[in-house]
């Protein structure tokens, strides 16, 4: 749906905290904020942890009416501009920041979309914040300042960056597409139990691929093995010789952006 993807970097994070300030937000268990807090990339290899970060699919937080936030024009950015804030811990994560801005210039750049740091007079705007409970945001605007968490340790990714972003403007997961049967199998007996609803998929009246086809490489599909209990492949391709990009290669970008705004309306 969105766009191949991908791309590498990690920072060390500290002590998980609860979100600031955000309704919706699905608490986390003790299991979960530890193992987000203790985050070790090469002991997590078979995982991504956007999707281990505790909300609708892994890192959705989405309001009660907003199962078709992607349509709804009340979820869309005034004027394509999605203006952001950096949290007080990111002065002394320079490296982070810093790889913040890069990552959302070149996502500006290949899009309709405007996203660059707030400035006087933004009232709707997305607060970025470092704190231990993954990577996570709202899908589209909600009013006023709406959190969207980048986990220092594990979240601080090109890709992940973007991911993130890309909800915030209103975007869902890939493999929840309406066609996704035709494209994917789910091998649910990978699944860990009680995670199942994560590859819930959604209908032509809640959420549109806006005539695109199904995107293998899209930055928003789940990796092969999202949520497996036994490191075996959980979303496997129906064309044999397709490989589902695990997120860490060279970020491509193509005009599917200028489709999707015409028909978002921006």
């Amino acid at each position: 749906m969105i766009g191949n993807v991908c791309f590498l970097l990690a920072l060390l994070g500290t002590v998980y905290s609860v979100p600031i300030s955000a309704p919706y937000y699905k608490s986390l268990t003790a299991e979960q904020a530890s193992r987000l807090a203790s985050w070790d990339q090469v002991k997590e290899r078979h995982h991504s942890i956007w999707q281990l970060s505790g909300q609708t699919q892994g890192d959705m937080v989405l309001a009660p009416d907003q199962r078709n936030g992607l349509l709804d024009t009340r979820y869309r950015w005034q004027n394509a501009v999605i203006p952001y804030e950096l949290a007080p811990i990111f002065n002394s994560n320079p490296a982070a920041a810093d790889q913040i801005h890069r990552a959302l210039q070149r996502f500006a750049a290949v899009s309709c979309v405007t996203v660059r740091p707030r400035v006087a007079g933004d009232t709707d705007y997305v607060y970025v914040t470092g704190e231990n409970s993954g990577c996570w945001s709202y899908v589209g605007r909600l009013g006023g300042r709406q959190q969207l968490n980048l986990q220092l340790n594990g979240c601080i990714w090109d890709d992940i960056i973007i991911h993130e972003f890309l909800h915030a403007a209103g975007f869902y997961h890939q493999q929840s597409a309406t066609e996704r049967d035709n494209y994917v199998t789910i091998m649910w007996e990978n699944i860990t139990p009680g995670t199942e609803h994560n590859f819930n998929k959604f209908g032509a009246d809640v959420i549109t691929s806006f005539g695109e086809p199904y995107d293998y490489y899209s930055v928003m599909h789940y990796d092969a093995w999202a949520f497996s209990f036994n490191n075996q492949p959980t979303v496997v391709p129906v064309v044999s010789k397709i490989l589902i990009m695990l997120q860490y290669s060279v970020l491509i970008y193509n005009n599917k952006y200028y489709k999707q705004c015409y028909f978002l309306g921006y």
